[in-house]
């Protein structure tokens, strides 16, 4: 039993079913049962990573340790499991013609015609087995994105049916999709999933484990019937009934048996096996669930209509009310709407004023305007990344009376560059598009909020962004009482901002959401809803 064992987990019907919850909540499972595991997402567009794409497009852009732009799913992986995650768990299409085609113009390929079967296919199983090859995990659970039938997912469908049979035991399918209730009809409809898993089964590859995601209780009767259907044993077919929380899901899915049913086809003996360890889980949930008073939280963005745009942001509010004994009330407020005029509508109320990153010059002004507002008021207050040098920014307008200050990536023309991309930072710079990408270290002073947050001096954390503040601005900045608390001293960055004479006041150019998880919440989050609170 020591050989790395491989789960797929495909979808039907339609999209945003919840596959990575499906896929993260296994892992959760297998994880408590002292087994060691690992998720990887293979996206079928053909976008080299989303690091290009717009967040109205593709919901967040979450970043792995090792600097990786990658899909947001990664992030659910590593809430849950806590483990983190790097380039090999992320696997586009647009990697893997990218890899096949420098191979090709080597010579790799000894000037045979290059083709989708063997040499994407091939690609494809190298990437997804890499992770196992190590022997640093007993499970590589690995989710296709898309839904079965769409052109994009085919090579992926056929490399999981290649690995079938070069796998055997050692590699397993779950197919998760939607079985919908007909409110006229008053009952719920499996056609769509028998259809489903026959496009699957035409496609060569034959499902192990049905999950029907479902809004209504399924019968015995109804799982039989789908069983009978889709050639899969009855105790295989399992549902996912939605839920208030993503959180429960590992719960529920414990309920439906799905790790004792996966193990058991993969050719252990339960009875072997430790029983599955979710105390902290559990607790976390129940504190969730039963959370009374709200801590009200207004979220600053240019991105608000797709919430998926700030999940790490939101899942890092959640936790963290949570552990306070509170329900997260959050506002999400259009940055472009906000000014002068209706600021004091749209955040007197609030106990705590959050200032999400962004790149480009739309909906700027409004985030100044939140950060004064904060300032002003006295109001607990986070910028991440653009965030915290919009606070930079402001202060030196309203404080130090440079009026024209701004930043170079808004390319505007000011004596007053707060933001801007340093010579120091040369050393750091990420080749890609000049950016800092992945985790960077950062030193503490003691003397200062970062501390008592962090209680440490020295701290990792990840980093996505192209400009600095700017260190000739410094003396001036903590001379009129903000202090740089954080900094990068392998090319003297500065990484946290902080307003000694304010209740709660802090900047930080990294993003702290990218390491939040279920079990270990982020300290910044947890000390900024305390505050909020209090």
């Amino acid at each position: 039993m020591d050989k790395t064992k491989y789960i797929f987990v495909t979808g039907g019907v339609t999209s945003s079913l919840g596959k990575g919850i499906i896929a993260a909540s296994l892992g959760k499972l297998l994880q408590a049962r002292g087994f060691r595991v690992t998720n990887q997402k293979l996206d079928p567009y053909i976008n080299i990573n989303p690091g290009t794409l717009n967040p109205y497009e593709h919901g967040e852009c979450f970043v792995t340790v090792d600097g990786h732009e990658a899909d947001l799913d990664l992030g659910h992986y590593e809430r849950f499991l806590g483990v983190e995650t790097r380039k090999s768990n992320n696997v586009t299409t647009g990697r893997i013609y990218q890899n096949v085609i420098n191979k090709e113009r080597r010579g790799d390929y000894l000037g045979k015609t290059v083709q989708v079967i063997p040499h994407i296919t091939d690609e494809i199983k190298r990437n997804i087995k890499s992770l196992g090859s190590k022997g640093e995990f007993d499970f590589v659970i690995t989710e296709i994105g898309g839904t079965v039938g769409d052109i994009e997912s085919l090579p992926y469908i056929e490399s999981v049916r290649q690995l079938r049979w070069e796998l055997g035991k050692n590699c397993i399918i779950i197919h998760l999709t939607y079985v919908p209730y007909l409110s006229a009809a008053k009952e719920l409809k499996t056609k769509p999933t028998q259809h489903s898993v026959k496009t699957l089964q035409e496609q060569g590859v034959q499902p192990d484990v049905l999950v029907l995601r479902t809004e209504h209780n399924i019968n015995q009767e109804i799982r039989n019937k789908v069983a009978l259907f889709c050639n899969v044993e009855p105790y295989a077919v399992m549902q996912s009934i939605d839920v208030p929380s993503i959180y429960r899901v590992p719960l529920n899915m414990q309920q439906e048996k799905l790790d004792e049913v996966v193990l058991t086809k993969m050719g252990y003996d339960i009875s072997q096996i430790a029983p599955v360890k979710m105390e902290k889980w559990i607790e976390f949930v129940e504190k969730l669930e039963t959370a009374k008073e709200e801590v009200r939280i207004a979220l600053i963005g240019k991105y608000i209509q797709l919430p998926d745009a700030y999940k790490s942001i939101m899942e890092s509010l959640i936790q963290a009310a949570t552990y306070n004994n509170r329900k997260l009330k959050l506002e999400m407020i259009l940055s472009d709407k906000l000014n002068d005029e209706n600021v004091e509508k749209k955040l007197a109320k609030m106990d705590g004023i959050l200032v999400a990153p962004g790149f480009g010059v739309r909906g700027v002004e409004g985030k100044f305007t939140a950060v004064k507002y904060a300032r002003e008021h006295n109001i607990p207050c986070l910028g991440i990344g653009l965030g915290m040098q919009i606070m930079s920014i402001e202060f030196a307008r309203n404080v130090l009376d440079m009026r024209e200050a701004n930043t170079t990536e808004l390319e505007v023309n000011t004596p007053y560059n707060i933001i801007d991309i340093m010579d120091e930072q040369k050393s750091v710079l990420d080749i890609k598009g000049g950016m800092r990408l992945g985790s960077y270290e950062c030193s503490i002073s003691k003397d200062s909020l970062a501390y008592i947050i962090y209680g440490q001096e020295l701290i990792s954390e990840r980093h996505r962004h192209r400009y600095e503040f700017n260190n000739k601005y410094k003396e001036s900045f903590e001379n009129a009482g903000m202090i740089c608390s954080g900094i990068n001293e392998e090319s003297n960055l500065v990484e946290i901002i902080e307003l000694k004479s304010h209740k709660w006041y802090l900047g930080v150019q990294f993003h702290p959401e990218y390491r939040s998880t279920v079990v270990n919440p982020h300290p910044i989050f947890i000390n900024f809803i305390r505050a909020a609170i209090n």
